[in-house]
């Protein structure tokens, strides 16, 4: 069989006499090959304007992926005209693909957004505080585990800095299911706990499961319950896990198109990977949840227009799973400590790579920085998704207290659990 033909038209900057020029490539995958490329008529430098009409045709190896280049000098001259002798843009099985200059990616800044969601917050908790509710979050940290502790905080003081109500507790690393059973009722009986966190990993001895599904669904902040789990499959999200929540408040402040985008999730998660695809299909996104039995799985995430990458594997998303121009959200949060993969993921970075050494350790996510490169807007690792996973943490516990006082109220009143709409609507107010 035949190979494929795929046309070239290659503009040349500062043409001269000769119609003609051509020259031979030779790719890494590809074999040899020759394009004939036509200069600009009139002698000027490459820009806007007229160019001959022929173009010429030859072939690629075997089973070539490139289907067909061209480019329109219109849309690239000004920075060819600065930059290089040539200006060369190659369309390879429908996506267009820079052959000279490498793309640098727009950085989706978590922190700032976060800062957006406070500010937002803090209006809407000084209106229930003048009807006089202060949301109230209890966090459960149960055994010494210092990256729980560290997380915990970071909630505690985001609960200060808000004026939300904050109650940490504390039980033993020797806690049992049933004593932590215990523990977790009682804050589902007090009515100045809005919303109630359990810290994972708990104690091995402990049934984790048990414990997260006797959290009261209307004070699960965290979105774990399966009355919230359901309520989300079926479109009508209560309490939403807090990062598949943030990710989604990064993409609509950041005006990132989702509607009848191709998204590709990598990673199956209860907590991130399920309800962050959920959450893309209900905003019209066509999604691919990739995890680790798929097969080429470079390939399957390179055809994505917004990649999740949430696998908990550090720099693991490297260049060559990104297709140009590609949204990447970086949900990864993993403290490196090997100098050969510090080495790896930060060989471009020498200021990253210098704290590394100077610590001993360095937080990276799923996604390689090298990707940054080839992206057209990412998430950084700090700075990216993390901020928001607290935001929407403190958005959701101001929500369980506006939904449980709408609800108190529809019962008082003797209306059914429907009315709390209206009930919530009038808090807003």
């Amino acid at each position: 069989m035949l190979p494929k033909l795929f046309s070239f038209t290659h503009f040349r900057k500062n043409a001269s006499a000769s119609p003609f020029v051509s020259h031979t490539f030779k790719t890494k995958d590809l074999k040899p090959f020759r394009i004939t490329h036509f200069q600009k008529k009139g002698g000027s430098s490459a820009s806007s304007g007229s160019f001959a009409s022929s173009t010429s045709f030859t072939s690629l190896g075997r089973n070539p992926r490139v289907t067909n280049f061209e480019f329109h000098v219109s849309n690239f001259a000004r920075s060819a005209a600065a930059h290089l002798p040539h200006a060369i843009i190659a369309r390879r099985a429908g996506k267009s693909r820079e052959s000279e200059l490498r793309m640098t990616a727009r950085i989706l800044d978590g922190n700032a957004i976060r800062d957006q969601i406070f500010s937002e917050l803090s209006a809407e908790i000084r209106q229930l505080a003048a009807r006089g509710i202060r949301p109230g979050l209890a966090a459960v940290l149960a055994g010494d585990n210092p990256a729980s502790k560290l997380y915990v905080n970071s909630k505690i003081a985001a609960c200060a800095k808000l004026g939300l109500a904050s109650f940490l507790l504390t039980p033993p690393a020797t806690i049992t299911t049933a004593e932590l059973l215990s523990l977790v009722q009682e804050l589902n009986r007090r009515d100045d706990v809005d919303g109630i966190l359990v810290q994972v990993p708990l104690p091995p001895q402990v049934d984790s499961k048990r414990i997260l599904d006797a959290v009261d669904p209307a004070k699960d902040v965290d979105g774990f319950h399966p009355y919230n789990v359901g309520h989300l499959v079926a479109g009508r999200p209560t309490l939403v896990p807090c990062t598949p929540a943030g990710v989604m408040e990064i993409l609509r402040r950041s005006n990132i198109p989702l509607e009848g985008a191709s998204a590709a999730v990598l990673g199956r998660s209860d907590i991130v990977g399920k309800p962050m695809a959920l959450l893309l299909m209900h905003a019209n996104a066509t999604v691919t949840v990739c995890h680790s039995k798929t097969r080429d799985l470079p390939g399957v995430v390179r055809r994505a227009d917004l990649v999740v990458a949430a696998m908990g594997r550090a720099g693991m998303v490297t260049p060559d799973y990104i297709r140009p121009g590609a949204t990447v959200i970086d949900v990864g949060q993993i403290v490196v400590t090997d100098p050969a993969v510090a080495e790896r993921l930060f060989a471009n970075f020498p200021e990253r790579l210098a704290k590394f050494r100077a610590k001993g350790s360095i937080l990276a996510g799923d996604v390689h920085p090298d990707v940054a490169k080839v992206a057209g807007a990412y998430t950084p690792v700090p700075g990216g998704v993390g901020p928001l996973t607290i935001a929407m943490l403190m958005s959701n516990t101001v929500k369980a207290a506006r939904l449980r006082r709408g609800a108190d109220a529809a019962r008082e009143s003797g209306r059914p659990a429907e009315a709390s709409a209206a009930a919530e609507a009038a808090i807003k107010r």
